[in-house]
């Protein structure tokens, strides 16, 4: 089942001279449950490829469809919505509400949304985020490691068509690093989650089913492990 569809994506900044293709006229698409790694040069428009398919930016040109539904036909109230409920964010830097304990912050997008959370979803997430010992700890009180951990967590917790994950481990040490893939790679064998993650770690880009790789905003190679 396809998730999500990518079509003639492009993203262009300034005017004239100045003008910079960060993505290129980029098509493709996701099955449900898939494991995408998203790898390129510093600069290369990974990183606002990810905010394009998340929502977060609009295109250009192009569209992007998330479970059937094309995400920029819809005003931003709307977008906005549909972003919170379907597509589940993590970044380098965790952005965890520092008043707010682990459970606090992994259920606040459901909270956010009007809904009541899904006790035993919330339970089993802890257990495989192995925060269940520390789900009323502050974000100060945790490592990095935990706290990345938390915003995966955040991430899952409305069971989103999407997890987009941008440099998850740049801000780790080695060995958080390949805990944070090993937890990406079973939440998405459990869970059947479809994640793409955008590295420029090959290591961990290597963990993923498939391998997209951007230059220049275009896509250059697109394999499967």
């Amino acid at each position: 089942m396809e998730i999500l569809k990518v079509e003639n994506l492009s993203k262009i900044y300034g005017k004239g001279e100045n003008k910079i293709k960060a993505v290129d006229d980029i098509s493709f698409s996701v099955e449900k449950g898939d494991f995408v790694a998203i790898v390129g040069a510093s600069g290369s428009g990974k990183s606002t490829l990810l905010h394009l398919l998340g929502g977060v930016d609009r295109p250009t040109k192009g569209k992007v469809f998330i479970d059937g539904v094309d995400i920029y036909a819809m005003d931003n109230d709307a977008l906005a919505i549909f972003r919170r409920r379907q597509v589940g964010l993590i970044y380098q830097f965790y952005n965890l509400i520092p008043i707010l304990d682990v459970e606090e912050n992994i259920t606040l997008p459901a909270k956010l949304d009007g809904r009541n959370v899904d006790k035993s979803h919330l339970k089993d997430l802890l257990e495989t985020l192995g925060l269940e010992n520390r789900k009323h700890h502050l974000p100060n009180e945790l490592s990095g490691g935990q706290q990345q951990r938390v915003s995966i967590g955040r991430a899952m917790i409305n069971t989103p068509a999407l997890v987009l994950a941008d440099e998850p481990t740049g801000n780790l040490d080695s060995k958080a690093s390949d805990e944070i893939i090993a937890l990406l790679k079973k939440s998405n064998e459990k869970y059947n989650q479809t994640i793409i993650v955008i590295t420029h770690d090959l290591e961990i880009a290597s963990e993923a089913n498939r391998i997209i790789t951007i230059e220049d905003g275009k896509i250059i190679s697109d394999v499967r492990n």
